[in-house]
């Protein structure tokens, strides 16, 4: 691997990390399609689709793992959300990253395409936030939350995502989850639906190692600092920023979809 090979996987990593801990998203979403489209513009040997999603799972595992380290005291992760969403898109997140390798890479790409219009008709949908609810004065339909956590988990598996990009627009909208506490909860989620992604992937060989260490220590050294960007901005700035990158992504991936 020469160093500019390296210097890419490193910009990608880091970028993706940020916006992981800013967000509390995994950052599949931009990594996704950037490690797939990008080497091959700069010269480098390009990616398959199941490699990209061995990545990608190895890089949400980290950058959610370091977001939840940043995110621990500030009272935000709601504790029972975290334990039923995320158990149930741990078990999905396997079943989907085990049985990956039996779908084409079009298979995979279409299945991401589908996730990411899922996510962005939801981020459109109009939501009422509770800004400073604390966590005692947030309810919600458990049975609901599972059974969408496991199902997300599942389609999350196969792309090698956490499945933040769709929990999160469920969480606000579906769940009425303030967006603090949506952000700093789904890290948790993430990660442990991230674990079955990573067992399955690895279990079939989707893995290619070197990038998938690069965007492990890179995600340990972004996220904690999108973690402090979050912080300090406009609760209904992230959810633009957010809504923007998945329309974006949505658009791009449909597009390439069909022209081949």
């Amino acid at each position: 691997m020469d160093a500019g090979y390296l210097i890419t996987i490193f910009i990608i990593g880091f970028i993706g990390s940020f916006i992981s801990g800013m967000l509390g998203i995994g950052g599949a979403i931009i990594n996704y399609p950037i490690l797939l489209y990008i080497p091959p513009l700069l010269g480098f040997a390009g990616f398959t689709a199941h490699n990209v999603s061995g990545i990608v799972a190895v890089q949400v595992f980290f950058s959610t793992l370091a977001g939840i380290l940043a995110y621990r005291k500030g009272g935000f992760i709601n504790g029972k959300l975290l334990m039923i969403m995320g158990t149930s898109s741990l078990a999905g997140s396997f079943i989907g990253g085990y049985g990956s390798h039996l779908l084409p890479e079009s298979g995979i790409n279409i299945i991401y395409g589908l996730m990411a219009v899922t996510a962005a008709i939801m981020m459109m949908l109009p939501k009422k936030e509770k800004e400073n609810a604390s966590g005692a004065d947030v309810c919600f339909n458990e049975k609901l939350a599972g059974i969408l956590a496991f199902i997300t988990g599942v389609f999350a598996g196969i792309v090698g995502a956490g499945g933040a990009f769709i929990l999160v627009p469920i969480m606000l909208v579906v769940l009425k989850i303030p967006i603090r506490m949506t952000i700093a909860t789904s890290l948790g989620i993430t990660f442990l639906s991230s674990i079955g992604s990573v067992i399955g992937k690895m279990a079939t060989g989707q893995i290619l190692y070197h990038p998938a260490v690069i965007m492990l220590i890179v995600s340990l050294i972004a996220a904690p600092f999108g973690v402090k960007a979050g912080k300090k901005m406009n609760s209904n700035v992230l959810q633009v920023i957010l809504a923007v990158l998945i329309i974006a992504t949505a658009l791009k991936i449909w597009i390439d979809i069909l022209m081949t």
